[in-house]
């Protein structure tokens, strides 16, 4: 795995793709979000972040009104699991299925938000290739993070975790790489199935073994021995 995230084919800097979220926003299909505002997204629609970053999270759909259950959290509004980011220059498109609901939200202040229909990028073969093409990785990206969750210690969810958002959005810096985007450790333990208190005793251990590291005292980072260099 790469620390270079495979996306240069559009790039908002490039012409193509300059081209086309121009096209986008003189069609009033853009708009800009505070941070932790909810993206309203819509089926058959495909979303580009042209500034920011968003983070997608899911909650499952429980049946709120059923009265037969015994167990009082079953009634209860689900809590939201992080799944990931959407970092600059990215697609995405948003699919629930039943029981599960997905949902974007913007991550850090003035994140901007651009949206085309599938059928309009019929104009332009190219980036349509290249946007399958994205897709794909990603997908295999979600095949390595459901190795990560099949881990038994909580210790190794964390770090693969981490080296996966590491590996893909990683900036460079004296240490290794860090994180660009914070992450609370409430966002990091429903990430990979486990408490608020056991992920901070779990990072406190490995800063100690100098395994992890914080950038600006609050951005993750680890040492580059830990990610992929190919």
């Amino acid at each position: 795995m790469s620390l270079s995230p495979p996306f240069s084919d559009f790039s908002l800097s490039s012409g193509t793709g300059t081209e086309i979220f121009n096209w986008a926003k003189s069609h009033y299909r853009d708009h800009t979000f505070a941070k932790d505002e909810r993206v309203i997204t819509r089926s058959g629609l495909l979303y580009f972040v042209e500034k920011g970053a968003v983070r997608i999270v899911g909650k499952a759909q429980v049946n709120v009104t059923d009265k037969q259950s015994r167990n009082p959290a079953a009634n209860a509004e689900s809590e939201e699991v992080f799944l990931g980011f959407v970092g600059s220059g990215q697609p995405f498109e948003i699919v629930s299925r039943f029981p599960f609901q997905l949902v974007a939200q913007a991550h850090v202040e003035e994140t901007e938000i651009v949206w085309l229909y599938w059928e309009d990028l019929d104009r332009w073969p190219h980036f349509r290739a290249s946007i399958m093409e994205t897709f794909r990785y990603q997908h295999q990206r979600k095949l390595f993070w459901l190795s990560i969750l099949g881990q038994k210690r909580s210790i190794d969810r964390l770090m693969g975790f981490l080296v996966l958002l590491l590996e893909e959005y990683g900036q460079p810096c004296p240490e290794g790489y860090y994180l660009p985007y914070s992450l609370t450790h409430a966002q990091i333990a429903s990430a990979i199935g486990t408490t608020r208190v056991t992920v901070t005793r779990l990072i406190g251990k490995l800063r100690q073994q100098n395994s992890l590291f914080l950038q600006d005292d609050h951005l993750i980072g680890l040492p580059s021995l830990f990610l992929s260099q190919n």
